[in-house]
C-alpha cells in the first residue's frame, strides 16, 4: 500500500484555461458507462462530481464504482458492456491494478474496454513499462487530471471504444453474413434454402424467427391467383406454408411482400422488414421479417448485404434444384426416373417394406413399331397417357418411375401388383390425338425378398424377369427366380471366359469330311469352331457360339474363322487335294455386318485361296429374312467367285419361289431329317422332297448327321448327292484330318 493515500492519491481541479463543455439537458439514449475503481472514496465523489451531466459524443455517462479489485471482478463477472475503467495502480496490494489490467484482457476478453491507469505516485510504476506489458491505453497521475483534461482524456478513450467497437461490429457482422451464407449454401432445395434465410435473418435483429418466404413461381405454372406462393414459413406465420401470397391473412406482411416484389427493393417499416431478393431468371423471392423497430444504420447495411448473398445463393439453389430435376426426373412423364428408384429401392430393401414389397417393369409392347408408324410425337403422349393411367389406378402408396423408353417400373405392395390387375389396366384402348390405339405390355415381376444385393440387383434381377417374359409371347409375364440368375451369371462367366479364350487362343477349328455319295470319295471339308478350356476339357459349341452371337464378339471370331479356313484351303491345294471345297458358316451377325464383304475379300487375297473352293453356309431363316437386302449380298459373293450353301434346310419355312431367285448352289439336309430316315417310311419323305426340289432347281444337296451305312445307302438311292456326319469321319483336328483324307483318296482323286 501507499504509504499516505489520504495525502498521494488526493484528486485536485487546478485552474485550466478555458471551459468545460456546459451541462446539458440528458437525452434518452444509451449512456457511456465508466468503472472508477479506487480504494480512495473522495476519488469516486470528486470524479462523478467533476462530470456530472456531461455528455460525450451526444450520450450521457454512468458511473459505476469498485474500491478494491476484487469489487471490480464482482462486477466483471456479471456485467462486461462498460466503456472506460479509471483505474487506480496501488490498491490491496502494490501492483494490484497492473494485474488487474492483465484480468480484464486475458480472463475477461473486455479488448473493446478502455483502461486509463491513474496514480499518486508518478515514479512508482514506469509509464513506457506499464503501456507496454499491460495493455493500458492512457496513463496519468491524479495531479494532472484537471476537470477539463479529465474529460478530454475520457472523451478521447469513449472515442476510440465505439470507433474499436462499430469495426468489431462490422467484422462480426461481415463474418456473420460469410458464415450465414455458407451454412444457406450448404441447403438442398428451394424450401429448405428459403426456411434457411427466415432463421439466419432473424439471428441478425436478434429477434424471434417470425417470418415467411415467397417466391415467383416458373412461367409454366404461372396463373392468375397463384403467381407468387409461400415456400418457407416459421413462427406464427406457420400456416400460410404452400399458399399463394394473396391467401395470407396478414394484410401488413402480404402489402409489404408484394410492394417488395413489384418495386423490387427493400422495406424497413414500423412493423417489420420486407427483404428482396433477385433471381437471374426472373423467379424472384422476397421475405417478411416481424422487426419491433424500423432497422437502421449498420444492421440495415448488414441485411442489405446479407440479401445480395442470398440472391447469389438463391440461383444457385434453383439451379442446384432443376439439375436435381434432371439428375432424378424423367423429363417428358415427370416421374422418377431410374436413378431416384435406385435410391427407393436401396431404401426399401434396407427397411422393414422389404418383405411385402415387388418390383414390376411394365414394357410396352411394339412401342418402337407405333413410333415408327406414327411418330414420336404420337409416341411421347403415349407415353404420357400410360404414366397417367398408372398413376390414377395405383396412387401414391406405389412408386412409379420410367426406367427407359417404353418401360416403367412400379414399386409397392404386391397384393397391389398382381399381374392380372395390372393387365387389366391396358384393356380399354388408349385415345390419342382422337386416335384409339390398344396397347398390351409386357413384364417382369421380382419380389424384394428374392433379391440379393442393392437397389441396382433389384432392377437388374427384374430386368432378367423381363427379358425372359419377352422370350415367349408378348403381353405375358415371367417371375424372377434365382435359378435365373444363376444362370445369368454362369452365361457371364463364359463371356468373359471366351475372351480370354480368344487372347490365349484357346480356340481352333476342327474339320469334318464331306463325301461324294456316288463315288465314296471325299469332297469337301466342313470347318468347325471349337474351344479347349483351360484344363483340357472342350467346351460345347451349343454353350459359347449364342453368347458370341449375342455379345457382338461373333463378328471377329466369325472373320477369323474364314481366313483360317482360307489358309486352310490353299495347304491342302499345295498338298495334292486342290478339288477340295472348304465350307464355312456365318451367323447372322456376320453376314449383315457392314465389313463382311470386305472381310471375304480380304481373306481370300491374304491367303490365295481358290474362290470356287470356298462355300459359306447361311442358314434357310437367314436366307428367307430381309429379300432385297439377302439378294443383294449373294450377288456380291457371287461375284468373288465363292459358292453359298443354304444350312439346316427343312426347319425354315422356306418361299419356293424366293428360293428359286436365290443364288445359291447347295441344299443341306438338317440332321434332324436324317435321324429316323431308316424304318420310318414317312420320316423319309421330307428328305426325298428336299433332294427333289434340289434337282428340279439345279442344286447340288449334301445331308448331315450320317451315322449309318443304311442311312447313306438310303440317301445316296434317293438321289442325294453328298453326305457328312460319324459314318465317315468325326471331326478333325488338322494332323488327323491329313491322314484321314490321305488314307481315303486314291491317287486318281488328287
Amino acid at each position: 500500500m501507499e504509504s499516505n493515500p489520504q495525502h498521494d492519491d488526493e484528486l485536485v481541479f487546478v485552474s485550466d484555461d478555458g471551459d468545460v463543455p456546459p451541462v446539458e439537458e440528458p437525452v434518452q439514449r444509451a449512456a457511456w458507462r465508466v468503472l472508477i475503481v479506487d480504494d480512495d472514496p473522495d476519488v469516486h465523489t470528486t470524479t462523478t462530481f467533476a462530470l456530472r451531466g456531461t455528455q460525450v459524443l451526444g450520450r450521457p455517462l454512468q458511473f459505476m464504482h469498485a474500491n478494491s479489485a476484487q469489487e471490480a471482478c464482482a462486477i466483471f463477472e456479471r456485467d462486461r458492456d462498460i466503456a472506460v475503467v479509471l483505474l487506480d495502480v496501488v490498491m490491496e496490494q502494490e501492483d494490484s491494478g497492473l494485474q488487474l489490467v492483465r484480468r480484464i484482457r486475458e480472463h475477461y476478453g473486455m479488448q473493446e474496454t478502455r483502461v486509463i491507469l491513474r496514480t499518486g505516485q508518478p515514479g512508482y510504476a514506469p509509464e513506457m513499462e506499464a503501456i507496454r506489458d499491460y495493455d493500458i491505453n492512457d496513463y496519468k497521475t491524479k495531479s494532472e487530471l484537471t476537470r477539463n483534461k479529465l474529460y478530454t482524456t475520457l472523451t478521447a478513450s469513449i472515442r476510440s471504444y465505439d470507433q474499436i467497437r462499430t469495426i468489431n461490429a462490422g467484422r462480426r457482422g461481415l463474418d456473420m453474413v460469410v458464415r450465414a451464407t455458407s451454412e444457406l449454401l450448404a441447403l438442398s432445395g428451394i424450401h429448405n434454402f428459403a426456411h434457411g434465410v427466415i432463421t439466419q435473418a432473424a439471428a441478425f435483429v436478434r429477434g424471434r424467427p417470425d417470418g415467411f418466404i415467397c417466391v415467383r413461381r416458373p412461367p409454366e405454372l404461372r396463373d392468375d391467383n397463384h403467381d407468387v406462393v409461400v415456400i418457407a414459413a416459421v413462427g406464427r406465420y406457420a400456416p400460410v406454408l404452400n399458399k399463394p401470397l394473396g391467401q395470407v391473412s396478414d394484410e401488413v406482411a402480404r402489402d409489404a411482400l408484394e410492394r417488395c416484389l413489384r418495386e423490387e427493393r427493400h422495406l424497413f417499416e414500423a412493423h417489420g422488414t420486407a427483404l428482396f431478393f433477385r433471381s437471374r431468371d426472373g423467379r424472384n423471392m422476397a421475405g417478411w421479417l416481424d422487426t419491433q423497430d424500423i432497422v437502421e444504420g449498420d444492421l440495415r447495411r448488414l441485411l442489405e448485404l446479407f440479401s445480395s448473398n442470398v440472391s447469389i445463393g438463391l440461383d444457385n439453389t434453383l439451379l442446384f434444384s432443376q439439375l436435381h430435376n434432371y439428375a432424378y426426373f424423367d423429363a417428358l412423364s415427370q416421374l422418377p426416373n431410374r436413378r431416384s428408384l435406385i435410391q427407393k429401392l436401396d431404401e426399401h430393401l434396407s427397411g422393414p417394406e422389404r418383405g411385402g414389397h415387388t418390383l414390376v417393369l411394365v414394357d410396352i409392347d411394339n412401342f418402337a413399331e407405333t413410333n415408327d408408324a406414327l411418330g414420336h410425337y404420337f409416341g411421347d403422349l403415349l407415353l404420357q397417357a400410360v404414366a397417367v393411367r398408372l398413376q390414377l389406378a395405383l396412387g401414391r402408396d406405389c412408386v412409379l418411375a420410367r426406367v427407359s423408353s417404353d418401360t416403367f417400373a412400379l414399386l409397392g405392395r404386391t397384393e397391389q401388383l398382381m399381374p392380372a390387375s395390372l393387365q387389366a389396366l391396358f384393356r380399354e384402348p388408349f385415345v390419342i390425338e382422337s386416335q384409339e390405339l390398344m396397347v398390351s405390355v409386357t413384364m417382369g415381376i421380382a419380389h424384394l425378398t428374392d433379391i440379393e444385393g442393392n437397389g441396382s440387383d433389384a432392377l437388374k434381377d427384374a430386368n432378367i424377369a423381363l427379358r425372359r417374359a419377352k422370350m415367349g409371347h408378348r403381353g405375358e409375364y415371367s417371375f424372377f427366380t434365382r435359378d435365373m440368375a444363376v444362370e445369368i451369371r454362369e452365361r457371364v462367366k463364359l463371356l468373359q471366359a471366351l475372351r480370354q479364350a480368344m487372347e490365349r487362343q484357346r480356340l481352333f477349328l476342327m474339320y469334318q469330311p464331306q463325301i461324294d455319295l456316288a463315288s465314296g470319295r471325299p469332297c469337301g471339308i466342313e470347318a468347325l469352331l471349337r474351344w479347349r478350356g483351360d484344363d483340357g476339357r472342350m467346351i460345347e459349341p451349343d454353350r459359347f457360339i449364342p453368347i458370341a452371337e449375342h455379345s457382338g464378339m461373333i463378328i471377329n471370331i466369325g472373320e477369323w474363322v474364314l481366313r483360317l479356313a482360307c489358309f486352310q484351303q490353299v495347304d491342302l491345294a499345295r498338298r495334292g487335294f486342290d478339288k477340295l471345297r472348304v465350307a464355312v458358316n456365318v451367323s447372322v451377325s456376320q453376314f449383315r455386318h457392314p465389313r463382311f464383304i470386305p472381310s471375304v475379300v480380304a481373306a481370300l487375297k491374304d491367303s490365295g485361296a481358290d474362290p470356287a473352293r470356298i462355300e459359306l453356309e447361311i442358314t434357310e431363316s437367314m436366307a428367307m429374312e430381309e429379300a432385297d437386302f439377302i439378294n443383294r449380298t449373294l450377288d456380291d459373293i457371287k461375284v468373288l467367285g465363292v459358292k453359298i450353301a443354304i444350312d439346316d434346310f427343312g426347319t425354315g419355312f422356306s418361299s419356293l419361289s424366293y428360293l428359286q431367285r436365290l443364288r445359291v448352289d447347295r441344299l443341306k439336309i438338317d440332321r434332324a431329317f436324317v435321324t429316323d430316315i431308316v424304318g420310318d417310311e414317312r420320316a423319309g419323305r421330307i428328305p426325298e422332297l428336299v433332294i427333289q426340289l434340289g434337282q428340279k432347281l439345279g442344286l447340288a444337296v449334301i445331308a448331315e448327321g450320317v451315322e449309318t451305312a443304311d442311312q447313306a445307302d438310303l440317301l445316296r438311292r434317293m438321289g442325294c448327292h453328298e453326305a457328312q456326319g460319324y459314318h465317315f469321319a468325326r471331326p478333325l483336328e488338322t494332323d488327323a484330318l491329313l491322314d484321314w483324307l490321305n488314307h481315303h483318296s486314291t491317287a486318281s482323286s488328287k
